[in-house]
């Protein structure tokens, strides 16, 4: 009996080390509307959801290694790929994607509107295992309710890509196609799981 409640506790403590850790962060103060809303979806499905509003580059390298299942960020992508933060400091995404990957994030998501041209110029996952998603047109609130009845489907236990076919039905000319926001996905680590 003894060892059967040793072990349950082992096992609780296992299950508490899998909950998805979550980083909402903004890369500059014109963000701030937008990682507000951002949060509070991801707070309804990941209670231990953090936010951080990041000045440069360095800052968000830091807050990268602390161990984050996800990264949600908003920042400006320039033409050629670097993330700017608003100190001018500068990342290439590409060198971002591998900081992530190094610190075992399991999704990338760049959620500020930038141009399909800064993704792929400077945002190249280089066979490692990461989900990403870059927005091109967060279209208004279409993204809260994208993101909420993605998050939903994720946090039951589907893989990101199962959640994603079924918000974001790939077939040409789907009705749900008018409700989303502009997006390129990479599954490049589809199995990963993200429990609350």
């Amino acid at each position: 009996m003894l060892l059967e409640r040793i072990r349950g506790i082992v096992f609780e403590k296992e299950a508490r080390r899998q909950n998805t850790k979550v980083l909402v962060c903004g890369l500059n103060p014109k963000f701030d509307e937008n990682l507000r809303q951002d949060f509070d979806v991801y707070s309804q499905f990941y209670p231990g959801t953090k936010t951080a509003a990041l000045l440069n580059v360095a800052g968000l390298s830091t807050a990268v290694r602390q161990g984050y299942d996800i990264v949600h960020i908003f920042a400006d992508v320039s033409q050629d790929g670097f993330i700017g933060g608003a100190d001018g400091s500068t990342l290439s995404g590409t060198s971002l994607i591998q900081n992530c990957c190094d610190s075992g994030v399991k999704l990338l998501w760049v959620a500020s509107s930038n141009p399909p041209g800064a993704y792929v110029n400077g945002f190249k996952p280089g066979g490692n295992r990461i989900n990403l998603v870059m927005t091109i047109d967060r279209r208004g609130s279409h993204f809260s309710d994208f993101l909420r009845g993605l998050l939903h489907r994720m946090s039951l236990g589907k893989p990101m890509p199962v959640a994603w076919s079924e918000v974001a039905p790939q077939s040409s000319g789907h009705p749900a196609h008018a409700g989303l926001p502009d997006t390129i996905f990479s599954a490049g680590h589809p199995a990963a799981k993200f429990s609350p």
